[in-house]
């Protein structure tokens, strides 16, 4: 079994709102959350070496970012207060095509696929959250 998750989705909008509602936290507390009955607060210090923090209800998961290259990559270590568990690597790469932005979200270094798996879980909710946002911002501009 897979120890990493590799999601791949088209979204319907532009690189630009695709990697804004991947940093901006008034963006982020909209979406990022498998979970919408959760609170969730979120603060981000987008560039190389910043911090972020998440609290998805009573979890918690932080990080650094490790590569801020707009409009087209983000990456950053992701680990859940409260384990013992090493950080993982969330990356996310975004290209423009005839469709919108294909968005590819690869999480790496799970010590065992279930890890993966339940993390992968969490993903496509959170994932389909995130392309309503933006479907809905596009119609607010349109």
């Amino acid at each position: 079994m897979d120890t990493e998750v590799r999601i791949e989705r088209v979204l319907p909008a532009t690189i630009g709102q695709v990697y804004d509602a991947w940093t901006r936290a008034e963006l982020l507390t909209r979406w990022y959350c498998p979970n919408p009955a959760w609170e969730l607060k979120v603060s981000a210090d987008v560039r190389v070496g910043g911090d972020y923090v998440v609290e998805m209800g009573p979890h918690v998961v932080r990080g650094t970012y490790l590569e801020a290259e707009r409009p087209r990559r983000l990456a950053f270590s992701w680990k859940w207060d409260g384990t013992e568990d090493e950080p993982t690597r969330v990356e996310v790469e975004l290209s423009e095509v005839a469709d919108g932005t294909r968005m590819l979200l690869t999480h790496t270094g799970f010590a065992t696929a279930e890890d993966a798996a339940n993390h992968g879980l969490g993903w496509e909710p959170e994932l389909g959250r995130l392309a309503n946002l933006l479907t809905a911002l596009s119609a607010d501009r349109g």
